[in-house]
Protein backbone atom coordinates (compact mmCIF):
# COMPACT_ATOMS: atom_id res chain seq x y z
CA UNK A 1 0.00 0.00 0.00
CA UNK A 2 2.71 2.21 0.88
CA UNK A 3 6.38 2.92 0.10
CA UNK A 4 8.79 3.44 2.82
CA UNK A 5 11.20 6.27 3.40
CA UNK A 6 14.61 6.47 4.82
CA UNK A 7 15.13 5.04 8.42
CA UNK A 8 15.52 7.71 11.29
CA UNK A 9 18.76 9.39 10.78
CA UNK A 10 21.48 8.78 13.51
CA UNK A 11 19.36 6.05 15.02
CA UNK A 12 20.92 2.43 13.72
CA UNK A 13 18.22 -0.60 14.04
CA UNK A 14 15.25 1.77 14.45
CA UNK A 15 13.24 0.62 10.98
CA UNK A 16 12.00 3.20 8.04
CA UNK A 17 8.76 5.36 8.36
CA UNK A 18 6.30 4.05 6.26
CA UNK A 19 4.49 6.73 4.15
CA UNK A 20 0.78 6.64 5.07
CA UNK A 21 -1.37 5.74 2.13
CA UNK A 22 -4.01 8.61 1.20
CA UNK A 23 -5.60 6.42 -1.07
CA UNK A 24 -9.02 5.78 0.62
CA UNK A 25 -8.72 9.36 2.50
CA UNK A 26 -11.50 10.73 0.16
CA UNK A 27 -13.58 7.69 2.02
CA UNK A 28 -12.49 7.51 5.67
CA UNK A 29 -11.12 11.25 5.62
CA UNK A 30 -14.07 13.68 4.30
CA UNK A 31 -15.07 16.38 6.04
CA UNK A 32 -13.41 19.41 7.92
CA UNK A 33 -12.51 17.68 11.24
CA UNK A 34 -9.57 15.30 9.46
CA UNK A 35 -7.31 18.43 8.70
CA UNK A 36 -7.77 19.13 12.66
CA UNK A 37 -6.06 16.13 13.89
CA UNK A 38 -3.60 15.39 10.83
CA UNK A 39 0.16 15.86 11.45
CA UNK A 40 0.39 19.48 10.97
CA UNK A 41 -2.16 19.77 13.61
CA UNK A 42 -0.34 18.17 16.42
CA UNK A 43 3.00 20.03 15.27
CA UNK A 44 0.67 23.27 16.30
CA UNK A 45 -0.57 22.36 19.16
CA UNK A 46 2.45 21.02 20.93
CA UNK A 47 4.13 24.33 19.82
CA UNK A 48 0.98 25.87 21.60
CA UNK A 49 1.86 24.25 24.79
CA UNK A 50 5.32 24.83 24.66
CA UNK A 51 4.76 28.65 24.13
CA UNK A 52 1.91 28.89 27.01
CA UNK A 53 3.98 26.96 28.66
CA UNK A 54 7.30 29.62 29.06
CA UNK A 55 4.44 32.41 29.87
CA UNK A 56 2.90 30.83 32.38
CA UNK A 57 5.84 30.40 33.90
CA UNK A 58 6.84 34.16 33.29
CA UNK A 59 3.60 34.57 35.09
CA UNK A 60 5.02 32.64 37.99
CA UNK A 61 8.01 35.21 37.96
CA UNK A 62 10.21 31.67 37.38
CA UNK A 63 11.35 32.86 33.81
CA UNK A 64 11.99 36.29 32.24
CA UNK A 65 9.81 37.56 30.04
CA UNK A 66 12.16 38.10 27.31
CA UNK A 67 12.77 34.50 27.29
CA UNK A 68 9.25 33.53 27.35
CA UNK A 69 8.98 35.92 23.93
CA UNK A 70 11.73 34.62 22.33
CA UNK A 71 9.81 30.98 22.97
CA UNK A 72 6.61 32.25 21.70
CA UNK A 73 7.92 33.65 18.73
CA UNK A 74 10.39 30.44 17.88
CA UNK A 75 6.28 28.38 18.09
CA UNK A 76 3.95 31.05 16.67
CA UNK A 77 5.98 29.92 12.86
CA UNK A 78 4.42 26.43 12.98
CA UNK A 79 5.35 26.19 9.01
CA UNK A 80 9.17 26.56 9.65
CA UNK A 81 9.20 22.92 11.39
CA UNK A 82 9.82 20.17 9.13
CA UNK A 83 6.88 17.70 9.65
CA UNK A 84 8.79 14.78 7.96
CA UNK A 85 11.69 15.55 9.70
CA UNK A 86 9.54 15.18 13.08
CA UNK A 87 7.92 12.34 11.98
CA UNK A 88 11.34 10.15 11.67
CA UNK A 89 12.72 11.60 14.85
CA UNK A 90 9.47 9.63 16.71
CA UNK A 91 11.28 6.48 16.36
CA UNK A 92 14.12 7.34 18.02
CA UNK A 93 12.98 9.23 20.88
CA UNK A 94 9.39 7.09 21.98
CA UNK A 95 7.46 10.62 21.80
CA UNK A 96 6.67 13.31 18.84
CA UNK A 97 7.65 15.75 21.62
CA UNK A 98 11.26 15.20 21.77
CA UNK A 99 12.24 15.92 18.42
CA UNK A 100 9.76 18.77 18.36
CA UNK A 101 11.44 20.07 21.90
CA UNK A 102 15.12 19.98 20.11
CA UNK A 103 14.04 21.45 16.51
CA UNK A 104 12.57 24.22 18.61
CA UNK A 105 15.52 24.66 21.31
CA UNK A 106 17.50 25.42 17.99
CA UNK A 107 14.68 28.07 16.22
CA UNK A 108 15.40 29.77 20.01
CA UNK A 109 18.81 29.45 20.54
CA UNK A 110 20.66 31.68 23.15
CA UNK A 111 19.82 32.31 26.34
CA UNK A 112 16.32 31.56 26.00
CA UNK A 113 16.82 27.72 24.68
CA UNK A 114 17.89 26.85 28.63
CA UNK A 115 14.11 27.55 29.16
CA UNK A 116 12.31 26.06 26.47
CA UNK A 117 10.10 22.81 27.63
CA UNK A 118 11.69 23.54 31.72
CA UNK A 119 9.78 21.45 34.09
CA UNK A 120 7.65 19.45 31.74
CA UNK A 121 7.80 16.09 30.33
CA UNK A 122 6.65 15.04 26.96
CA UNK A 123 3.70 13.81 28.53
CA UNK A 124 2.75 16.96 29.30
CA UNK A 125 2.73 18.28 25.80
CA UNK A 126 1.41 15.36 24.11
CA UNK A 127 -1.64 14.93 26.54
CA UNK A 128 -1.71 19.34 26.41
CA UNK A 129 -1.85 18.70 22.69
CA UNK A 130 -4.51 15.83 22.40
CA UNK A 131 -6.78 18.18 24.14
CA UNK A 132 -5.94 21.12 22.37
CA UNK A 133 -6.30 18.78 18.88
CA UNK A 134 -9.97 17.71 20.51
CA UNK A 135 -11.04 21.06 21.33
CA UNK A 136 -10.50 22.32 18.04
CA UNK A 137 -11.30 19.46 15.88
CA UNK A 138 -14.75 19.25 18.21
CA UNK A 139 -15.92 22.69 16.40
CA UNK A 140 -16.07 21.85 12.60
CA UNK A 141 -17.20 18.06 14.15
CA UNK A 142 -20.39 19.49 15.58
CA UNK A 143 -21.00 22.21 12.74
CA UNK A 144 -21.97 19.06 10.54
CA UNK A 145 -23.88 17.59 13.31
CA UNK A 146 -26.10 20.47 13.38
CA UNK A 147 -26.52 20.30 9.75
CA UNK A 148 -27.79 16.58 10.23
CA UNK A 149 -30.18 17.75 12.71
CA UNK A 150 -31.12 20.69 10.88
CA UNK A 151 -31.71 18.49 7.91
CA UNK A 152 -33.82 16.10 10.21
CA UNK A 153 -35.91 18.12 12.14
CA UNK A 154 -37.29 19.67 8.48
CA UNK A 155 -37.84 16.15 7.64
CA UNK A 156 -39.88 14.81 10.94
CA UNK A 157 -41.72 18.50 10.21
CA UNK A 158 -42.36 17.93 6.62
CA UNK A 159 -43.87 14.44 6.83
CA UNK A 160 -45.33 13.85 10.58
CA UNK A 161 -48.27 12.83 8.42
CA UNK A 162 -46.57 10.75 5.65
CA UNK A 163 -47.55 7.37 6.64
CA UNK A 164 -45.21 4.32 6.33
CA UNK A 165 -44.65 0.80 6.90
CA UNK A 166 -43.64 0.07 10.42
CA UNK A 167 -40.48 -2.47 10.61
CA UNK A 168 -39.54 -4.65 13.59
CA UNK A 169 -36.99 -7.16 13.46
CA UNK A 170 -36.88 -6.60 9.51
CA UNK A 171 -40.61 -7.33 9.57
CA UNK A 172 -43.46 -5.08 8.61
CA UNK A 173 -45.51 -3.85 11.15
CA UNK A 174 -48.28 -1.62 12.74
CA UNK A 175 -48.27 2.06 10.54
CA UNK A 176 -46.26 4.77 11.99
CA UNK A 177 -45.08 8.32 10.12
CA UNK A 178 -41.73 9.05 8.28
CA UNK A 179 -42.02 11.87 10.30
CA UNK A 180 -41.72 10.16 13.80
CA UNK A 181 -38.96 8.06 11.75
CA UNK A 182 -36.93 11.09 11.05
CA UNK A 183 -38.02 12.44 15.06
CA UNK A 184 -36.02 9.74 16.20
CA UNK A 185 -32.84 9.93 14.10
CA UNK A 186 -32.70 13.85 15.13
CA UNK A 187 -33.42 13.07 18.96
CA UNK A 188 -30.89 10.27 19.13
CA UNK A 189 -28.10 12.07 16.87
CA UNK A 190 -28.36 15.50 18.97
CA UNK A 191 -28.12 13.29 22.17
CA UNK A 192 -24.98 12.20 21.13
CA UNK A 193 -24.00 15.73 20.00
CA UNK A 194 -24.63 16.99 23.61
CA UNK A 195 -22.28 14.22 25.36
CA UNK A 196 -19.53 15.68 23.03
CA UNK A 197 -20.57 18.89 23.42
CA UNK A 198 -20.10 18.69 27.21
CA UNK A 199 -16.82 16.82 27.55
CA UNK A 200 -14.30 18.50 29.27
CA UNK A 201 -10.55 19.23 27.86
CA UNK A 202 -8.01 19.18 30.69
CA UNK A 203 -4.09 20.65 30.52
CA UNK A 204 -1.74 17.68 31.59
CA UNK A 205 1.41 19.21 33.69
CA UNK A 206 2.74 17.15 35.68
CA UNK A 207 6.64 16.89 35.26
CA UNK A 208 8.71 13.30 35.52
CA UNK A 209 6.25 11.87 38.24
CA UNK A 210 3.00 14.34 38.76
CA UNK A 211 4.68 16.64 41.65
CA UNK A 212 5.84 19.24 39.76
CA UNK A 213 8.61 19.72 42.35
CA UNK A 214 11.39 21.68 39.77
CA UNK A 215 8.58 24.51 40.11
CA UNK A 216 8.77 24.66 43.70
CA UNK A 217 5.34 25.80 45.60
CA UNK A 218 4.53 27.32 42.09
CA UNK A 219 3.75 24.46 40.57
CA UNK A 220 -0.10 24.85 41.03
CA UNK A 221 0.03 28.54 39.82
CA UNK A 222 1.89 27.18 36.59
CA UNK A 223 -0.91 24.91 35.78
CA UNK A 224 -3.52 27.21 36.05
CA UNK A 225 -1.86 29.60 34.12
CA UNK A 226 -0.84 27.25 31.59
CA UNK A 227 -4.78 25.85 31.52
CA UNK A 228 -6.31 29.77 31.14
CA UNK A 229 -3.44 30.41 27.94
CA UNK A 230 -4.51 27.26 26.17
CA UNK A 231 -8.34 27.38 27.25
CA UNK A 232 -8.51 23.88 28.83
CA UNK A 233 -9.77 22.76 31.57
CA UNK A 234 -7.67 22.66 35.02
CA UNK A 235 -7.05 19.18 36.37
CA UNK A 236 -7.48 18.37 39.93
CA UNK A 237 -3.91 16.61 39.88
CA UNK A 238 -1.77 15.55 36.81
CA UNK A 239 -3.68 12.77 34.99
CA UNK A 240 -0.71 10.95 33.54
CA UNK A 241 -2.23 7.40 34.61
CA UNK A 242 -5.66 8.28 35.37
CA UNK A 243 -6.87 8.54 31.74
CA UNK A 244 -10.29 9.52 32.11
CA UNK A 245 -9.95 12.08 29.77
CA UNK A 246 -9.92 10.08 26.87
CA UNK A 247 -11.96 7.13 28.11
CA UNK A 248 -14.53 9.85 28.41
CA UNK A 249 -13.77 11.14 24.88
CA UNK A 250 -13.44 7.77 23.45
CA UNK A 251 -17.17 6.99 24.52
CA UNK A 252 -18.78 10.13 23.65
CA UNK A 253 -17.25 10.16 20.30
CA UNK A 254 -18.02 5.96 19.71
CA UNK A 255 -21.89 7.18 20.61
CA UNK A 256 -22.02 9.81 18.22
CA UNK A 257 -20.24 7.16 15.51
CA UNK A 258 -23.61 4.33 16.61
CA UNK A 259 -26.16 7.07 15.83
CA UNK A 260 -24.62 8.20 12.70
CA UNK A 261 -24.52 4.43 11.67
CA UNK A 262 -28.28 3.66 13.08
CA UNK A 263 -29.40 6.56 10.32
CA UNK A 264 -27.07 5.40 7.64
CA UNK A 265 -28.56 1.98 7.75
CA UNK A 266 -32.12 3.05 7.92
CA UNK A 267 -31.46 5.07 5.22
CA UNK A 268 -30.12 2.19 3.43
CA UNK A 269 -32.98 -0.22 4.01
CA UNK A 270 -35.13 2.29 2.75
CA UNK A 271 -33.44 2.86 -0.30
CA UNK A 272 -33.27 -0.91 -1.27
CA UNK A 273 -34.74 -1.48 -5.16
CA UNK A 274 -37.69 -3.55 -3.22
CA UNK A 275 -38.29 -0.46 -0.84
CA UNK A 276 -37.59 2.35 -2.59
CA UNK A 277 -39.12 4.83 -0.29
CA UNK A 278 -36.12 7.61 0.07
CA UNK A 279 -33.36 7.50 -2.79
CA UNK A 280 -30.32 9.89 -2.53
CA UNK A 281 -29.84 12.52 -5.67
CA UNK A 282 -26.30 12.72 -6.35
CA UNK A 283 -24.11 14.21 -8.97
CA UNK A 284 -24.15 12.73 -12.14
CA UNK A 285 -22.10 9.15 -11.93
CA UNK A 286 -22.08 9.28 -8.24
CA UNK A 287 -24.19 5.92 -7.05
CA UNK A 288 -23.49 3.71 -10.09
CA UNK A 289 -21.96 0.11 -9.72
CA UNK A 290 -18.89 -0.95 -11.83
CA UNK A 291 -21.16 -3.96 -13.21
CA UNK A 292 -23.76 -2.43 -13.02
CA UNK A 293 -24.35 1.48 -14.35
CA UNK A 294 -27.80 1.91 -13.99
CA UNK A 295 -28.12 1.11 -10.30
CA UNK A 296 -28.60 4.12 -7.75
CA UNK A 297 -27.01 3.04 -4.54
CA UNK A 298 -26.98 5.94 -1.41
CA UNK A 299 -23.25 6.01 -1.74
CA UNK A 300 -23.06 8.80 0.81
CA UNK A 301 -25.29 6.67 3.77
CA UNK A 302 -22.90 4.00 2.76
CA UNK A 303 -20.15 5.87 3.23
CA UNK A 304 -21.36 7.15 6.57
CA UNK A 305 -21.91 3.73 7.92
CA UNK A 306 -18.67 2.38 6.73
CA UNK A 307 -16.41 5.38 8.79
CA UNK A 308 -18.98 4.53 11.88
CA UNK A 309 -18.18 0.87 11.57
CA UNK A 310 -14.57 1.41 12.41
CA UNK A 311 -15.56 3.15 15.56
CA UNK A 312 -15.76 0.56 17.77
CA UNK A 313 -12.90 -0.93 17.59
CA UNK A 314 -10.69 2.05 18.12
CA UNK A 315 -13.30 3.04 20.89
CA UNK A 316 -11.90 -0.29 22.38
CA UNK A 317 -8.27 0.13 21.78
CA UNK A 318 -8.82 2.91 24.18
CA UNK A 319 -10.12 1.51 26.83
CA UNK A 320 -7.58 -1.04 26.67
CA UNK A 321 -5.20 1.33 26.87
CA UNK A 322 -6.61 3.16 29.84
CA UNK A 323 -4.88 1.00 32.58
CA UNK A 324 -1.99 2.45 32.98
CA UNK A 325 0.54 1.57 36.06
CA UNK A 326 2.12 3.91 38.66
CA UNK A 327 3.37 7.33 37.61
CA UNK A 328 4.02 7.00 33.64
CA UNK A 329 2.93 4.29 32.16
CA UNK A 330 5.07 2.04 29.65
CA UNK A 331 3.33 1.16 26.13
CA UNK A 332 -0.30 1.95 27.31
CA UNK A 333 0.37 5.35 27.34
CA UNK A 334 2.04 5.81 23.75
CA UNK A 335 -1.10 2.91 21.94
CA UNK A 336 -3.25 5.77 22.34
CA UNK A 337 -2.43 8.33 19.99
CA UNK A 338 -3.27 5.83 16.53
CA UNK A 339 -6.64 5.11 17.67
CA UNK A 340 -7.64 8.30 19.04
CA UNK A 341 -6.37 10.27 15.76
CA UNK A 342 -8.42 8.13 13.73
CA UNK A 343 -11.43 7.52 15.72
CA UNK A 344 -11.50 11.81 15.36
CA UNK A 345 -10.79 10.94 11.69
CA UNK A 346 -13.76 7.96 11.19
CA UNK A 347 -16.56 10.15 13.41
CA UNK A 348 -15.95 13.41 11.61
CA UNK A 349 -16.20 11.77 8.22
CA UNK A 350 -19.13 9.50 9.41
CA UNK A 351 -20.75 12.84 9.98
CA UNK A 352 -19.77 14.60 7.05
CA UNK A 353 -21.24 12.07 5.04
CA UNK A 354 -24.04 11.81 6.89
CA UNK A 355 -24.58 15.78 6.34
CA UNK A 356 -24.51 15.22 2.39
CA UNK A 357 -26.60 12.03 2.37
CA UNK A 358 -29.63 13.88 3.83
CA UNK A 359 -28.32 16.80 1.54
CA UNK A 360 -29.64 14.54 -1.43
CA UNK A 361 -32.01 12.90 0.24
CA UNK A 362 -35.52 12.45 -1.33
CA UNK A 363 -38.72 11.42 0.03
CA UNK A 364 -40.95 9.10 -1.76
CA UNK A 365 -44.43 9.19 0.02
CA UNK A 366 -46.47 7.70 -2.70
CA UNK A 367 -44.16 4.44 -2.63
CA UNK A 368 -44.50 4.23 0.99
CA UNK A 369 -48.45 4.10 0.80
CA UNK A 370 -48.35 1.82 -2.03
CA UNK A 371 -46.23 -0.73 0.09
CA UNK A 372 -48.38 -0.02 3.01
CA UNK A 373 -51.14 -1.06 1.25
CA UNK A 374 -49.31 -3.94 -0.79
CA UNK A 375 -49.50 -5.49 2.76
CA UNK A 376 -52.40 -4.32 4.23
CA UNK A 377 -55.19 -6.16 7.06
CA UNK A 378 -58.17 -8.56 6.52
CA UNK A 379 -60.79 -8.05 4.17
CA UNK A 380 -62.87 -7.49 7.21
CA UNK A 381 -65.68 -5.62 5.02
CA UNK A 382 -66.65 -9.32 3.59
CA UNK A 383 -67.65 -10.74 6.72
CA UNK A 384 -71.21 -10.62 7.19
CA UNK A 385 -71.03 -10.30 10.93
CA UNK A 386 -69.22 -6.63 10.38
CA UNK A 387 -71.41 -5.31 7.56
CA UNK A 388 -74.42 -5.88 9.29
CA UNK A 389 -73.49 -2.91 11.53
CA UNK A 390 -70.65 -1.05 9.51
CA UNK A 391 -70.98 0.65 6.00
CA UNK A 392 -68.35 -0.19 3.74
CA UNK A 393 -67.20 3.23 3.62
CA UNK A 394 -66.69 3.50 7.34
CA UNK A 395 -65.00 -0.37 7.21
CA UNK A 396 -62.60 1.15 4.91
CA UNK A 397 -62.21 4.22 7.12
CA UNK A 398 -61.26 2.20 10.05
CA UNK A 399 -58.79 0.26 8.27
CA UNK A 400 -57.04 3.30 6.76
CA UNK A 401 -53.67 2.87 8.22
CA UNK A 402 -53.54 6.70 9.26
CA UNK A 403 -56.07 6.03 12.03
CA UNK A 404 -53.95 3.66 13.81
CA UNK A 405 -50.73 6.50 14.71
CA UNK A 406 -51.47 6.28 17.81
CA UNK A 407 -49.28 9.56 19.22
CA UNK A 408 -47.28 10.01 16.43
CA UNK A 409 -47.87 13.39 15.45
CA UNK A 410 -47.67 14.33 19.32
CA UNK A 411 -44.16 12.46 19.49
CA UNK A 412 -42.91 14.66 16.33
CA UNK A 413 -43.86 17.93 17.87
CA UNK A 414 -42.18 16.76 21.03
CA UNK A 415 -38.89 16.02 19.52
CA UNK A 416 -39.02 19.66 17.13
CA UNK A 417 -39.90 21.38 20.38
CA UNK A 418 -37.25 19.98 22.51
CA UNK A 419 -34.42 20.62 19.47
CA UNK A 420 -35.27 23.74 19.38
CA UNK A 421 -35.03 24.34 22.49
CA UNK A 422 -31.67 23.05 22.63
CA UNK A 423 -30.77 25.01 19.81
CA UNK A 424 -31.69 28.08 21.71
CA UNK A 425 -29.93 27.41 24.14
CA UNK A 426 -26.54 26.51 22.90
Amino acid sequence: MSDSVSGVPGVPGVPAVPARSSLFDALVAAGPVASQVGDEAWVRAMLDVESALAAAQADAGLLAWEHARSIAEACRDHGAFDVTQLRAGVGGAGDPAAPLVRALSERVGGEAARFVHRGATGQDVVDSAAMLVAARAREPLLADVEHCTDALAALARAHVGSVQVGRTLAQHAPPVTFGLTAAGWLTALDAAADRVRALRFPVQLGGAVGTLASFGEYGPDVVTSLAARLGLAEPVLPWHTDRTPVVDLAAALGGLAAAVSAVAASIVVLAQTDVAELHEEGPPGSGGASTMPPTRNPLAAVSARACAKQAPGLVADLLAAAEQENQRAAGAWHAEWWPLIQLWRVCGSAVHWLRESLRRLRVDEVRMRENLDAHGGLVLDDDPAVTTHLSRERIQRLLDPVEYLGSASVFVERALTAYGRSRRER
